[in-house]
C-alpha cells in the first residue's frame, strides 16, 4: 500500500511511519516544523517528508491517509482527502489493524511515566529473549529507536489517553485491544479535551473493561486515582508500588548519583535487590511494573534484575545532554506539575548538595492553563533557581492562561529564587552568566524549547574557553 501521514513529525506518527515502511508499505508524510529528535529519526528511516502542508502532497492514488490528532479542518491536505472521499483513519486505528490483532498487547497507561515504563518493559522482555514488539512515545536508548518489530507474541505499547483525531475524540488507548494493562497513575491532565477528573477516570475505566478475563491489570496503588480503578478491572489484578499493601512492593530504597537500588517484595516474600540507573521514586515504581509484567511472562528474577541494570533510559527523560566546566545540562520532557515535582525531587535525593536550576517552558495545552497555577508553585519546591519562559499558547484568554508573573511572585514569597525571562536567548545569557561549577541545569518542556540545551552547552563552552 501507499500510505500518507498528515502530521508525520509527531513522535507517534513518525514511529508509525517507520513501522509501516518496515512492513513493506510505501510511506510518505508531511508536517510543518520538524525538530530533533524526530527530524533525525525520519531522515535515518528514509521517510519521504514534505515540508509544510499542501494538497499536492497527497497522491490521489494513495491507498490510505493517516490523519494525526493535531490536524484539524482547514488543513489543505485534509480538505483534499475529504473532497476526494479518499480512505483515511486515525493513528491508533492503523496501529491496531496493522500490528495488534495477532499479538498480545501490553498497554502502558497513566498520566506520568508511560514512555519510560514502556521502554523498560520492552527492554527487559527483549533482554530475556522474548523478542517483543514495542511502540513508545520517545527514543528508547537501548534500541536507539521509538519502536521495535519482533517475532514474539508480546507487543508493548504506550497507551495515550489523549484523543485520536479530529473525527474521533475517544482516547487512543481504547483502540489497542489490550491483553495486559499497566496503570501507573491517574491525575487531571489534558484540560483542553477533558473537562474534569471524572472524565479522565471514565476513559481509564473504559480501558480496563477491554481487558479479557484471561488478561492482567497492573495498578500503581501509590496513586489514589489509579488505586480507585481496582474495582473496575477485569482479569487478574495485581498492584505495585512503595506502599506496604502493594502485591509488588519496593522497599529499602538507596538513591545515589548513578541511580536507585531497592528490595523487591512479592506477596510478602523478599525476592532480592534490583536497581535502575535513574533517580526518583517514580522510576522505582516504573521498574516494579516492569518486574511484574516480566514475571508474569515467566522471566526469572535474576534475568529481570540484569535487564533493569542495563536499561539506558529514554531520550528527553532526564537525559544528560552534556557537562561543561562542572555544570551539567539535562533535558526533560516534564510538563505536568506532578512530573516536574517528581523529576526535581529525584534530582535532589540523588544530589543533595548541588544547586539545581529548573528552566521551564509552559507549552503543553494543560501547562498553559491557570487551573494548574497553585500546582506549579508546589512543583518547583526542590529547585534552587527557577527560570520561567513565557506561556507558549498566547491565544488563551487571560483569565484561563497560566500567570507566569503570579507564579514568580508565589515562588519568591516562599523564599525561592524565581524569575520570568522572555526569550530563549535571554534565558541562556542569564543562566550562563550565573551558573557555577557543580550546578545541575534541568530544562523542561514537551516541545523543542528552541534548542535551549545545545545553546546552553555552546555558551558554557564559549565562557570556559573565553
Amino acid at each position: 500500500m501507499h500510505i500518507h501521514l498528515i502530521g508525520v513529525a509527531g513522535t507517534a506518527m513518525a514511529t508509525l511511519a517507520a513501522m509501516l515502511q518496515r512492513r513493506g508499505h510505501r510511506v510518505t508524510g508531511s508536517d510543518a516544523g520538524v525538530y530533533p529528535p524526530m527530524s533525525d529519526f525520519l531522515r535515518a528511516e528514509h521517510i519521504e517528508v514534505h515540508d509544510g502542508y499542501d494538497a499536492s502532497h497527497v497522491d490521489p492514488a494513495a491507498d490510505l491517509v493517516v490523519v494525526g490528532n493535531a490536524i484539524s479542518r482547514g488543513n489543505p491536505e485534509l480538505e483534499v482527502v475529504l473532497s476526494r472521499r479518499q480512505r483515511y483513519c486515525s493513528l491508533p486505528e492503523r496501529i491496531r489493524d496493522e500490528f495488534l490483532w495477532d499479538r498480545l498487547p501490553i498497554v502502558v497507561s497513566g498520566t506520568h511515566g508511560k514512555t519510560t515504563t514502556t521502554s523498560m518493559v520492552g527492554w527487559v522482555l527483549t533482554h530475556a529473549g522474548l523478542d517483543p514488539s514495542m511502540l513508545v512515545g520517545g527514543i528508547a536508548a537501548n534500541f536507539d529507536a521509538s519502536y521495535r518489530l519482533g517475532q514474539g507474541r508480546d507487543f508493548v505499547i504506550e497507551g495515550d489517553e489523549y484523543d485520536s483525531a479530529f473525527f474521533d475524540k475517544t482516547a487512543k488507548f481504547l483502540k489497542y485491544v489490550p491483553e495486559t494493562v499497566i496503570v501507573n497513575n491517574v491525575e487531571f491532565d489534558h484540560a483542553d479535551i477533558y473537562p474534569d477528573m471524572a472524565a479522565i477516570t471514565t476513559a481509564f475505566t473504559r480501558l480496563l473493561r477491554l481487558v479479557p478475563a484471561t488478561g492482567r491489570v497492573l495498578i500503581g496503588v501509590d496513586d489514589p486515582g489509579a488505586a480507585a480503578l481496582v474495582p473496575a478491572a477485569f482479569g487478574t489484578v495485581e498492584t505495585f508500588g512503595l506502599s506496604d499493601g502493594a502485591l509488588w512492593h519496593g522497599r529499602d530504597l538507596l538513591p545515589g548519583p548513578e541511580g536507585t537500588s531497592f528490595e523487591v517484595v512479592h506477596a510478602g516474600t523478599a525476592l532480592g535487590r534490583a536497581a535502575v540507573p535513574m533517580t526518583g521514586l517514580h522510576n522505582v515504581r516504573n521498574a516494579l511494573a516492569a518486574i511484574a509484567v516480566a514475571s508474569a511472562r515467566g522471566v526469572p528474577f535474576a534475568t529481570i534484575v540484569d535487564g533493569l541494570a542495563a536499561f539506558a533510559g529514554v531520550k528527553r527523560r532526564m537525559e544528560l545532554r552534556g557537562t561543561v566546566g562542572g555544570i551539567a545540562v539535562y533535558d526533560d520532557f516534564a510538563h505536568h506539575p506532578t512530573a516536574i515535582a517528581e523529576t526535581l525531587r529525584g534530582v535532589r535525593r540523588a544530589h543533595p548538595a548541588a544547586r539545581i536550576w529548573a528552566i521551564f517552558e509552559p507549552r503543553s495545552a494543560s501547562s498553559c492553563l491557570r487551573v494548574f497555577q497553585q500546582a506549579f508553585t508546589d512543583a518547583f519546591a526542590d529547585a534552587d533557581q527557577v527560570v520561567l519562559a513565557s506561556v507558549f499558547r498566547t491565544n488563551l484568554p487571560e483569565d484561563r492562561r497560566l500567570s507566569v508573573p503570579q507564579l514568580v511572585q508565589d515562588l519568591v514569597g516562599r523564599g525561592q529564587h524565581a524569575r520570568h525571562i522572555d526569550g530563549t536567548a535571554a534565558i541562556v545569557d542569564a543562566v550562563v552568566r550565573e551558573a557555577r561549577d557543580g550546578d545541575l541545569i534541568v530544562a523542561m518542556s514537551n516541545g523543542g524549547f528552541d534548542n535551549i540545551h545545545s545553546r546552553l552547552l555552546e555558551a558554557l563552552r564559549t565562557r570556559t574557553t573565553g
